[in-house]
Parts: structure tokens; sequence; C-alpha cells
């Protein structure tokens, strides 16, 4: 098993999972900080598991935030 640790390649999906998700997007903005591990759950299942979750992890904290 190969992972992605390309930084775009694993902002593409984050984005594409916030996107897909815009209810709990705005819950976690709110205040539920616990979503964002609902939100590396679902990136790990688009990528099959092969998001490297450091790399991950960094860009979704920046991504929930609001920062581009």
């Amino acid at each position: 098993m190969k992972l992605i640790v390309d930084p775009a390649a694993i902002e593409a999906l984050v984005d594409k999972v916030l996107a897909a998700n815009p209810k709990q997007l705005e819950q976690y903005r709110a205040g539920k900080t616990r979503l964002q591990g609902f939100f590396a759950g679902q990136v790990m299942k688009e990528s099959k598991g092969k998001a490297n979750p450091l790399v991950l992890n960094k860009i979704l904290g920046v991504k929930l935030k609001g920062e581009s």
C-alpha cells in the first residue's frame, strides 16, 4: 500500500469532503470541534485509506478554520 503524500492531492480530497458536508462544516465552525475526526475519516474513506494522516490533519486543520 502506497501512501498519498502529495499535499495538493490531499488538499483536493479535503476540499471535496468539505464541499460535500456543508452542514457538518457549519457545525464545526460553530464549536463542534469533535467533527474534525469525522472529516478526517471521510477523507481517508475517499482516499481508500491511502492519505498520509500527518499531512491530512495539517491541511484539514487549516481548511476547517476557514483559511485557504
